[in-house]
């Protein structure tokens, strides 16, 4: 049993769990933290949920870590992204093996995203034999993604 892109949906439920993140990003910028300093991430539904806040985010963020995830609403796209999502940075990464989300669903959602980004700036990696989890050289993928988009502390 595993994700498609015919699941249903809860709409309202991931809006509202979109807005909450859009609250927190609000809340960092107001204490100084500029917009393009901010990443979006997760793994699964947080890495589902990153990407469509990311996507629909009034802000110019500097992108998003999108591990063994989908795009949820994905009918609703790109007419859903706001304007400056097209400059987005997304790192999309998938297990071969993921039987959770298949990993064809991880590449649909990268071919999606493509209409929606501008298609150099999503990288889309797979891992053989990763499953619905993580693995060494993901984390190697994530940490060297997030060195080149931040700067320095």
């Amino acid at each position: 049993m595993g994700l498609n892109p015919d699941t249903p949906e809860d709409e309202a439920g991931i809006k509202k769990a979109a807005e909450n993140i859009k609250a927190l990003i609000e809340h960092e910028m107001k204490n100084g933290t500029p917009a393009n300093q901010i990443i979006l991430g997760g793994f699964s539904q947080g890495g589902a949920l990153s990407l469509y806040a990311d996507l629909t985010c009034p802000h110019p963020l500097a992108g998003t870590v999108a591990l063994s995830c989908w795009l949820p609403l994905h009918q609703a796209f790109p007419q859903a992204a706001n304007g400056s999502a097209k400059d987005l940075t997304i790192l999309q990464c998938h297990g071969e093996l993921d039987p959770m989300v298949p990993e064809w669903f991880g590449a649909l959602t990268a071919e999606q995203l493509w209409f929606v980004v501008t298609p150099a700036r999503v990288q889309f990696r797979m891992y053989p034999g990763v499953m619905h989890s993580s693995c060494p050289q993901e984390m190697a993928a994530v940490k060297e993604f997030l060195e080149k988009l931040l700067p320095p502390v």
